[in-house]
């Protein structure tokens, strides 16, 4: 930079980071010591005596001011910074001329590089046969293994068998219960207590339309379930219509209520539901009305 004067040089004071930690007794006691040396009265023989002590206040005033050091400091730490980044891109740009020198070297005399990549591939070929022999060993022993894998095979089947059928399990004792908007409604709580009847219920999941009010029960056992399957329960005034969201295997619960009119149970679910759930719905409201 043009014209750029170090103050704290000018005062003998060390510049940088180290600078930003002397205090102004330190500064002011550096420029005693310093103008002691320069004043004009001790160096008579020196034209350039009077302009040098100007250029000691100058740097002086400047340190000891607070606004004017803090940017005097600014200013000292973006040209550390500038020189940083300019070694670092001198020493990137030594390393690429130093690897552009060895391909070149490596390309004109290829016997000073043939041996390092001689000896790679010997430790190479020698790695190579030690995992062949390791797993040479292993096969051996793999023999003594088999019985004990197979087993443990048939046990895993066992257990995804079994959860197979948990699930079927889950399913059986699912109903899926439909009522009408229009008449008294139905809260999870509600719905709790009518299907209390028939067993534990374990949950209670309420789907609403505008037209229609729907809810999934999950009973305690596949008999509660069975139980409450298409039976008339509920409010006389909006009775709920009870189907089991999957056919259990066996349905000679003796206490099942069946309509001498109900459908197969094969077809509740499925592409038919929608008109067969409006039919039974109609016949609930009709059965209800006329035990009024």
């Amino acid at each position: 930079m043009e014209g750029f004067v170090d103050h704290y040089i000018v005062l003998g004071l060390p510049s940088g980071e180290e600078a930003l930690k002397f205090t102004e007794k330190e500064i002011a006691k550096a420029y005693k010591l310093k103008a002691l040396d320069l004043h004009p009265d001790k160096r008579p023989d020196d034209p350039d005596a009077h302009d040098k002590f100007q250029r000691l206040k100058t740097s002086y005033e400047v340190l000891k001011d607070d606004k004017a050091r803090k940017l005097f400091d600014d200013l000292l730490r973006i040209q550390r910074e500038k020189q940083q980044k300019k070694s670092q891109v001198d020493s990137k740009r030594r390393k690429m001329m130093s690897d552009l020198e060895e391909r070149e070297r490596s390309a004109f005399f290829p016997d000073s590089v043939a041996k390092p990549y001689d000896e790679e591939e010997r430790i190479a070929r020698k790695l190579k046969e030690e995992i062949e022999r390791i797993r040479a060993r292993h096969a051996k022993k793999k023999s003594g293994f088999e019985t004990s894998e197979s087993s443990v095979d048939e046990k895993r089947k066992e257990e995804r068998s079994g959860a197979g059928a948990s699930v079927q399990l889950d399913k059986e004792r699912m109903l899926k219960v439909s009522w009408e908007t229009s008449g008294l409604g139905y809260t999870a709580e509600r719905l709790r207590e009518v299907f209390s009847e028939f067993g534990q219920v374990e949950d209670v999941v309420i789907r609403s339309t505008k037209k229609k009010c729907s809810a999934l029960i999950v009973m305690a056992t596949k008999d509660g379930a069975v139980a409450a399957t298409r039976t008339l329960c509920g409010d006389l005034s909006n009775p709920l219509l009870v189907v089991p969201l999957q056919k259990a295997a066996q349905t000679d619960f003796p206490t099942a209520k069946r309509s001498a009119e109900a459908e197969p149970q094969s077809n509740i679910v499925g592409a038919g539901y929608q008109a067969y759930e409006d039919a039974v719905m109609q016949r609930l409201r009709k059965a209800a009305m006329n035990q009024k």
